[in-house]
């Protein structure tokens, strides 16, 4: 099967994905389609929240999932810490594993059959969200540089959408851009980003300079900040207000 259309096929597959238990089962076929060993889609971060490893999608033998939670190796595992500080695709080969907790981790894991080799990519979603797509193969070695190289393409735009159809799937994403800022909120933070002061803002919306600072309050509680400034800029990021 040709790489655009076993590429077509996935994206068609998680588009049509209505929870995160067929999101799963994708994960299998996906492997399965590029000769993959196992495939692991995890969301590190949720800016709204402060729940650590939101969601976590894979296709890693039962046991080695249990052991790996049981010890919360989420501290400790290197692709993880390297996911969680890079933006760009990294092999795991690249990863420095000197440290005895590092090689320690890493043999106990290949006892699992994760696989050998490992390349994760990183995505970073729209309302500070960050998540991991990582893949593993048991090929010999020139064998998977050769599919890395042929199929990392795919892998990018595939990440990109198991990101979204998770968030939404999961109710992640709703909670990930937090409660919506209201039109009076948004007219006020706008103007304000744009200069204006608080009494400048009650002429032009003929509201009240009390009723201004209220809205600014609300939409500071909203968007979980402290200060007028931190709000703007925060809803500037999320994309809730123009810049």
């Amino acid at each position: 099967m040709l790489t655009g259309s076993r590429q077509s096929h996935c994206l068609s597959e998680i588009a049509q994905a209505n929870n995160v238990d067929e999101l799963r089962q994708f994960l299998f076929k996906f492997c399965s389609l590029y000769g993959l060993a196992n495939a692991v889609f995890h969301v590190t971060q949720i800016a709204a929240l402060s729940q650590r490893n939101p969601l976590l999608l894979l296709t890693y033998p039962p046991e080695w999932v249990e052991t790996y939670i049981a010890h919360d190796y989420f501290a400790i595992d290197p692709v993880v810490q390297a996911g969680r500080n890079g933006f760009l695709p990294f092999d795991w080969s690249s990863l420095d594993l000197q440290s005895p907790q590092s090689v320690s981790f890493f043999r106990e894991a290949e006892t699992f059959d994760v696989g050998r080799y490992g390349l994760t990519l990183v995505v970073r979603g729209p309302h500070g969200e960050r998540s991991l797509f990582t893949v593993t193969s048991n090929l010999k070695s020139g064998d998977w540089e050769q599919l890395r190289n042929n199929i990392i393409g795919d892998l990018q735009v595939i990440a990109y959408y198991l990101h979204e159809q998770s968030l939404i799937v999961s109710g992640l994403r709703e909670q990930s851009i937090g409660r919506r800022l209201s039109k009076r909120e948004t007219e006020c933070l706008e103007l304000l980003a744009r200069g204006l002061l608080p009494k400048q803002i009650t002429s032009i919306l003929g509201i009240s300079e009390s009723a201004v600072r209220l809205y600014l309050g609300s939409s500071r509680r909203k968007l979980h900040v402290s200060t007028t400034n931190q709000a703007i800029a925060k809803a500037i990021s999320l994309e809730l207000i123009k810049s």
